[in-house]
């Protein structure tokens, strides 16, 4: 983006006081930053609009990664008429009237990309309303969503559309846009390098965010005066963190502990532990989820690991915050740094499988028990034998269906306590072979 451009777009021939993060909106695709997987040189979108193929499309991302903006470019390089709408605010005769326009422009050959900001908080029935105007070209509708296409859209727009991911702009991109707001400003902001970086990182990859609080920082500073880190802290809050309990940064970020605790790194569970909580989660909906981790992850390697994790979901409830956090975070760590074995959990998914499909057949009757004389007289407990009766206490005996023969689901690995449920095993099946069962 050219100077001349730049100051166009902030609009000083009219003097209009127009926010930073709206003056430094790009004028031309090759000036949008930090997607470069859509925008590149071999990016999807420059692809489809060099061989002139643009369909619908979702544009999936974090706030702040340019998706409007880019829509709005789409459709100048496609020579389409541009009309946005918001889920948020419009309703079935939004939709209606905006439907009517585009048929009207369509039957004079003149397209229509209808940008549908928040496309995710339509219902199913708003969103099925979309079907007919995308099936007969009517418009090249762009949906955007800060939420996972798969979950929120039906499947049938989803069919018809091609979803595209927008990524958090990174470090290199955020900087970038600092270069171009001082070009407009035509002043450098004024921050030492430290409190520069500080900067982009409160931003949490939002360029809108970035650019907010840059603005934020000219507002506040004095004559010649430039802010370190500590100053800047105090001038501009901390942003909350992007997180909604409800969504996204919901699941991602408790897959990411999850993960992170399977994957026995105890460092990075407890930074995704500490994001969470610093986000507003319900501590006790991650005690719960520590929980599962015990049993699905280390199962019986460390049988302690569930009286680990139930004690400090109970900590925490006795405790409250802050002081009961501490409690989730031992848990944490026991969680990371205990043997993994996901044995019990693989043999009971197995277990289970097998009982749904062949779920009707009766135990054999030697292991049944026998109240009424007509049931001992058809053999209903014959030839049990009581295992502590037997030598090693052990009889042997096979206690799975006739029809279905014997099963094997668990399979102990060669770590933590399952080594030496192993080694039992290994010795009943000895002894099972022994005596013939």
């Amino acid at each position: 983006m050219t100077a001349s451009t730049l100051f166009q777009a902030a609009g000083l021939e009219r003097g209009a006081p127009r926010p930073l993060a709206d003056r430094l909106r790009p004028e031309k695709l090759a000036d949008v930053v930090g997607q470069e997987h859509l925008l590149g040189p071999d990016g999807a979108l420059t692809r489809m609009l060099r061989t002139n193929s643009l369909g619908s499309l979702v544009f999936w991302g974090p706030p702040g990664t340019g998706k409007t903006t880019v829509a709005r470019l789409l459709a100048r390089e496609t020579d389409l008429q541009f009309e946005q709408i918001s889920a948020v605010f419009s309703g079935v005769g939004d939709l209606k009237r905006c439907f009517e326009t585009a048929r009207a422009r369509h039957e004079t050959g003149k397209g229509t990309l209808l940008f549908v900001d928040e496309i995710h908080r339509f219902n199913r029935a708003q969103q099925d309303s979309f079907l007919p105007v995308m099936e007969d070209g009517t418009v090249t509708l762009v949906g955007a969503t800060t939420e996972n296409p798969s979950f929120e859209l039906n499947a049938a727009l989803l069919s018809r559309s091609l979803v595209l991911v927008f990524q958090p702009l990174d470090e290199e991109a955020l900087a970038q846009l600092l270069d171009r707001a001082e070009e407009v400003e035509g002043k450098p902001l004024p921050l030492d390098a430290d409190a520069r970086a500080m900067l982009i990182g409160m931003a949490d990859r939002d360029g809108r965010a970035l650019l907010t609080l840059a603005e934020e920082v000219w507002r506040a500073a004095g004559p010649d005066e430039v802010f370190d880190p500590a100053t800047l802290q105090k001038v501009v809050q901390r942003r909350a963190p992007l997180y909604d309990k409800s969504q996204d940064g919901h699941y991602n970020l408790i897959s990411a502990l999850h993960k992170s605790v399977r994957g026995s790194d105890p460092d990075a569970a407890l930074y995704y532990l500490a994001r969470m909580l610093d986000a507003g989660e319900q501590p006790l909906y991650i005690g719960r989820r520590l929980v599962r981790m015990a049993m699905e992850d280390i199962g019986l390697a460390d049988p302690r690991a569930l009286t680990v994790a139930l004690a400090a979901k109970d900590a925490y409830d006795y405790l409250g915050s802050p002081e009961g956090e501490l409690a989730l975070a031992e848990a944490t760590v026991y969680l990371a740094t205990a043997p993994k074995s996901n044995a019990v959990y693989t043999a009971f998914k197995d277990a289970t499988r097998v009982a749904k499909e062949r779920g009707s057949l009766t135990p054999p009757k030697i292991i049944l028990n026998a109240p009424t004389k007509l049931m001992k007289g058809e053999g209903y407990g014959s030839g049990y034998r009581y295992d502590h009766d037997e030598p090693d206490a052990f009889s042997g005996q096979d206690y799975f269906p006739e029809e279905l023969g014997r099963q094997s689901f668990y399979d102990p690995p060669e770590r933590g306590f399952e080594r030496e449920v192993r080694k039992r095993l290994d010795y009943w099946a000895k002894l099972r072979k022994e005596r013939g069962e």
